[in-house]
């Protein structure tokens, strides 16, 4: 069976859509290919993001990511928003699902660590539905 193609998309893909691709990565690729992309891109993925994802999951997101737009990922059949608290990008189709997760950056680790959490949540209900 053809694993779906599952798109998290936020506007600058450095953030919480890259939490979320190597979340789908590491919690779900059994039952779906993660990618994430924006309608923007910056330098580098968030720094604080990254050191996060090694201490709480020992996962390296900057071994195999780096902030991409829509157009550099496989067309997917299901595309959901981080959240739209600074504009839903438009993609050139509807989301699936809007997640509603604020943008941690320039924030506490403790408010990343709940963001971080909810992603991986929203991640397994993801796997369940779709598994």
């Amino acid at each position: 069976m053809l694993k779906k193609k599952v798109a998290f998309i936020c506007v600058h893909n450095s953030c919480r859509s890259q939490i979320a691709e190597a979340l789908g990565r590491y919690l779900a690729s059994d039952v779906f290919e993660s990618y994430s992309a924006g309608t923007e891109t910056k330098p580098e993925i968030n720094q604080d993001a990254v050191r996060l994802m090694k201490e709480i999951y020992g996962i390296d997101m900057e071994k195999e990511q780096y902030s991409k737009l829509i157009g550099d990922i496989p067309n997917p059949d299901i595309a959901i928003s981080m959240g739209c608290d600074v504009g839903c990008p438009y993609i050139g189709r509807d989301f699936d699902d809007n997640w509603g997760l604020s943008d941690p950056t320039g924030q506490s680790d403790e408010i990343f660590r709940e963001i971080i959490s909810e992603i991986e949540n929203n991640i397994l209900k993801l796997k369940e539905k779709l598994g």
